[in-house]
């Protein structure tokens, strides 16, 4: 039995697997790669210069693939790649990247819940988890096991670190650190993902010692650049030198420990 529905318009230069399943009325343009096992829902379509690997689910009304929202695009072949096992929700969009020069990246076992959105040239690394409405911008990029909550907006080129925990109605124009939390509002850190690296297997010496960082770096008072440069100095654990070296490396500044909802 055939696994692609007799609605479903598929280019002849497309390249499907035999084991992918295609439903009703999806559209599958030139250019577009899926790979074995994955699942194309009804309505998705799948278009631009985009490679698909194993294992993924598209979900009725996903684009993935279309034209950057940019201005300045000129309509160059650029791209998509998807990785393994990753699950995109109703309507959820990506965009290919805006230059031949960088793709739009996304790695492995991602859930996108529905209406979100990943914007031109962002990079999205794996087992994060995106709900209804979490926006990225363009040239966004996402470490590992991260979750943003429903209706959080991520501004353009700001970096969220890995296991890095966003609740909802949340933004960020502004860097966020890895292993943190930020509530309702702009750029507002309100403490350690505990619960997220408890359930990530991180010991309570480490957790220990990333409280004392957070602590150090967001609440004493003290220089944030200084703050950063000493306690590299002292030879910091794993996640910790993580932290510091993404704080470190922070081109849009740091978000910020309290601020006030909306500012």
């Amino acid at each position: 039995m055939s696994l692609i529905h007799s609605t479903a318009v598929i280019d002849p230069a497309a390249r499907v697997h035999e084991s992918a399943r295609v439903d009703a009325y999806a559209v599958i343009d030139a250019h577009v790669e899926v790979g074995a096992e994955c699942h194309v829902g009804p309505q998705v379509h799948l278009t631009g210069h985009t490679t698909i690997g194993t294992g993924n689910t598209f979900h009725t009304g996903a684009v993935i693939g279309d034209a950057p929202q940019d201005t300045k695009y000129d309509g160059k072949p650029t791209r998509v790649r998807i990785g393994t096992g990753n699950t995109f929700r109703e309507h959820v969009t990506v965009h290919r990247s805006n230059t031949l020069e960088e793709d739009t990246v996304i790695g492995d076992d991602n859930f996108f819940m529905a209406h979100s959105h990943v914007g031109h040239n962002s990079v999205v690394g794996n087992g994060n988890t995106f709900a209804n409405a979490a926006l990225l911008g363009g040239h966004v990029v996402v470490g590992d096991g991260v979750f943003i909550s429903a209706y959080c907006g991520i501004h353009q080129f700001v970096r969220i670190g890995s296991m890095m925990m966003m609740q909802g109605h949340g933004g960020a124009s502004k860097d966020m650190p890895p292993f943190t939390m930020a509530s309702e509002g702009l750029n507002n850190l309100c403490g350690l993902n505990t619960v997220g690296l408890r359930r990530a297997g991180v010991g309570p010496e480490e957790r220990k010692e990333l409280k004392a960082l957070y602590h150090r770096l967001f609440l004493s008072g003290g220089l944030m650049g200084e703050e950063v440069k000493a306690a590299l100095a002292e030879g910091p654990g794993e996640r910790a030198r993580e932290m510091l070296e993404f704080i470190a490396a922070s081109k849009r500044g740091v978000s910020s420990h309290g601020r006030s909802r909306g500012s």
